[in-house]
């Protein structure tokens, strides 16, 4: 990575997320409660989630006024540097209300629409991943590579349930008919982390409908960067509609599977 621009991005992304990782870490009260709710009442926002959300925007805005913001808790903002940051404070909310360790901090940014920065941060795993545009994926200094392709039947596969109760229900459904085709189903609750474990080589493919663009930024520039494969329907990006990164092998056979079980609609 030679482009002064995107060693700049980086390295603000980083501290950015080490920042709030260590603020959700470190400063989670005893008595956390649920704030607000989005979706259904099971979709919950913490008073955390808001104050990460607002130390990543003063932190970044600090440091490039001009650039633009897309956030989960309301940050928006075009800017004018052709830069936006798209940010999930913390990926895996109701993780972190029941003290589970399965979290991330999630923050990317991008370059005339393109994702050229992904960070993802995990505090209780102590794992900082991060990517550039052509230049890699990392934990820490190792570089990361997505597991060779097994055949479909022995691969791992994880994914996610969103939180209105039509959506869950069919999702359920898909499940239930993908557990057989598969090695086994794993469900760890934040879109950002499954990424990653694709891109690490802990799971061989990961699916979930009904992402937002900061759920996927940072985990799916990530997953392409170690060697996966990242898409939705046939012939199309990752999206709300249906986000699955998997190794070469696994890509093709999953995505036909989930588009004959309908995974991408309710």
């Amino acid at each position: 990575m030679t482009e002064p621009l995107l060693t700049e991005l980086l390295d603000l992304g980083l501290e950015a997320a080490r920042r709030a990782g260590a603020l959700l870490r470190d400063g989670r009260p005893d008595d956390l409660a649920v704030a607000k709710t989005k979706s259904s009442p099971i979709d919950v926002v913490t008073e955390m989630d808001i104050a990460a959300e607002k130390l990543i925007t003063g932190f970044l805005a600090e440091h490039r006024p001009q650039d633009g913001f897309l956030g989960e808790e309301g940050a928006s903002s075009p800017g004018t540097s052709g830069v936006r940051w798209v940010i999930d404070p913390l990926d895996g909310t109701v993780n972190y209300l029941y003290g589970l360790p399965t979290w991330a901090v999630s923050i990317a940014a991008e370059r005339d629409g393109e994702t050229v920065v992904g960070v993802v941060e995990a505090p209780m795993r102590g794992e900082t991943y991060r990517a550039v545009l052509g230049g890699g994926a990392f934990v820490g200094e190792r570089r990361l590579a997505a597991r060779p392709s097994p055949e479909l039947d022995q691969a791992l596969v994880g994914t996610g349930f969103g939180y209105v109760q039509s959506r869950r229900a069919h999702q359920a459904d898909v499940a239930q008919r993908v557990i057989p085709r598969v090695r086994d189903i794993r469900r760890g609750g934040s879109a950002a982390i499954d990424l990653c474990d694709v891109a690490a080589g802990r799971l061989d493919a990961y699916y979930e409908r009904g992402l937002n663009p900061w759920d996927l930024a940072a985990g799916a520039l990530i997953a392409r960067e170690a060697g996966a494969l990242t898409g939705g329907r046939p012939g199309e990006p990752e999206s709300g509609e249906l986000t699955l990164a998997a190794s070469p092998g696994v890509f093709a056979p999953l995505q036909e599977l989930l588009e004959e079980l309908g995974a991408w609609h309710d």
